[in-house]
């Protein structure tokens, strides 16, 4: 399988595009500001046609391409029903500090927005996903996860958003955020997971469920609480 990105805009956002081996189809996850020329590039150079795009959460630095996107390739975008609101009113997201980033622009939603629940199972461009919601960044996060083949075998991927980073996690101190919620999600959500799952964030490099557990200081003596 294919699983590649780009680090998208002034808030270097991770856009993903994920496609079987020899496929004509793929999947896009979270196109961020200025992500939309390259992503096409790409799309175009590789001749793959995107099926659906994906959001882990609302926040403008991950959803800002998402509408002309959509629009180029006439598919749907599927976000978390908490956050749908940000597609249009993204200054409610990300507090008055940041709307100067904003002043002027007009944003709308894709034509056909989906939203996503907690344990959906879908299946794109013959990719299956499965959704957890994640809770604490914003109150519609979510983790995306896949299986990947390898040479050694099959690999999960978790496509993490803001929730957790390599070393650090998502912050909360924005509209929506909660710090103990975000902590219990990642507790109840990601570290359940097996260690060898791979983790591809919204911003930085890739990561281990593993390497998160022991290296992560956020994380440190981490567990669901009842």
């Amino acid at each position: 399988m294919l699983v590649t990105g780009f680090p998208a805009g002034m808030f270097q956002t991770n856009c993903y595009i994920l496609a079987q081996d020899d496929a004509k189809e793929c999947v896009v996850v979270d196109p961020g500001q200025d992500a939309t020329e390259p992503l096409v590039e790409f799309l175009t150079q590789s001749d793959l046609e995107p099926r659906a795009v994906l959001l882990t959460h609302g926040h403008l630095d991950h959803t800002w391409s998402v509408a002309p996107v959509c629009e180029r390739y006439g598919i749907p975008a599927y976000i978390h029903p908490e956050d749908r609101y940000m597609l249009t009113d993204p200054g409610r997201g990300i507090g008055p500090s940041m709307n100067q980033f904003i002043a002027g622009v007009e944003f709308r939603e894709p034509a056909e927005v989906i939203e996503l629940a907690d344990g959906d199972e879908f299946i794109f461009a013959g990719i299956e996903f499965v959704v957890d919601h994640t809770p604490g960044h914003t109150q519609g996060s979510v983790v995306l996860r896949t299986v990947i083949g390898t040479d050694d075998g099959p690999l999960q991927v978790a496509l993490t958003g803001d929730t957790l980073f390599q070393g650090s996690i998502g912050r909360s101190d924005l509209p929506g955020g909660n710090h103990e919620q975000l902590l219990q999600s990642i507790a109840r959500k990601l570290l359940v997971l097996d260690d060898t799952t791979a983790i591809l964030p919204g911003h930085g490099g890739a990561s281990s469920i593993g390497q998160e557990r022991t290296a992560n200081p956020f994380l440190v003596g981490l567990t669901a609480s009842q």
